[in-house]
């Protein structure tokens, strides 16, 4: 009987699934492997700052601001949809996450995460001697998320990406644009971790004053909320912005305070004592 227990307790023990890869469902703009639970619906305000070499006359970019409201809710335990409205261009996104890998012990050695988003441009249009259709305001983002936990002070995820545009400013761009991310957390106590974000663009995809968005932060646990504070090169916060419409320059000082507050609420499956 012993050993029977034994034995069915080291495959329990082997397939494990390993938590908390990231302790929220974003990194700092991007998303991260992360999941809402079943029945858990998350409350997003991120907010970004002008750039501090505005200097005092703007009061080092606190005159400037963008926010993006999300709501994010977990269908089920490894899959999410999200809607969310941002007040740079004006712009409403929604996306599907959905986890098919979950790292185990001595099981599967990363978690992998698909992501797709659409994001449209809900802003007028002024030129009135040119005709914009409603379809050229779309763009669509596909992207793998593939992340491990090493230890439980430090994780590291990869994210390929496609971004497709339906309309680009000139003939020369490319509708089409490939990105490669990397990010990784350091967890320095129980409940503060430094994290870093950083998407590269291959060459000759974007005009010569795109750049590469690269983001830095620490993250505040606490029972129902997680407070991120960050700087970032980027403005927007959807990857429609940060992959391809990134200007920011880090050694000139084009760089922008920002924050994320999330607040979860468990909708379905609470308990009630």
């Amino acid at each position: 009987m012993c050993s029977i227990f034994l034995v069915a307790q080291e495959k329990a023990d082997k397939g494990e699934k390993v938590s908390q890869t990231f302790k929220d469902t974003r990194v700092v703009n991007g998303h991260s492997v992360e999941t809402n639970k079943l029945g858990q619906l998350k409350f997003i305000i991120a907010h970004r700052f002008g750039t501090v070499n505005g200097g005092i006359k703007e009061l080092y970019g606190l005159d400037q601001s963008t926010i993006r409201l999300g709501f994010d809710y977990g269908l089920l335990n490894w899959l999410t949809i999200g809607v969310g409205r941002s007040s740079f261009e004006k712009t409403v996104d929604g996306f599907v996450k959905a986890k098919l890998v979950h790292q185990r012990e001595n099981g599967a050695p990363i978690s992998v995460t698909w992501l797709s988003t659409a994001a449209v441009n809900t802003m007028k249009n002024l030129d009135r001697t040119r005709d914009i259709p409603d379809r050229t305001r779309w763009t669509y983002t596909n992207q793998a998320l593939i992340a491990r936990k090493f230890s439980d002070a430090f994780s590291l995820q990869l994210m390929p990406t496609h971004v497709h545009r339906n309309l680009v400013h000139l003939s020369e761009h490319k509708n089409d644009i490939i990105s490669i991310g990397a990010a990784g957390k350091l967890q320095l106590t129980k409940i503060l971790s430094f994290k870093t974000e950083y998407y590269y663009s291959l060459d000759n995809q974007l005009p010569d004053d795109i750049t590469n968005s690269l983001a830095l932060g620490f993250d505040i646990e606490t029972k129902h909320h997680v407070f991120q504070l960050h700087l970032s090169n980027s403005r927007g916060m959807i990857e429609k912005f940060f992959i391809t419409e990134t200007r920011g320059e880090w050694d000139k000082g084009d760089i922008m305070i920002g924050f994320n507050i999330t607040r979860d609420f468990q909708i379905k499956g609470r308990k009630y004592k």
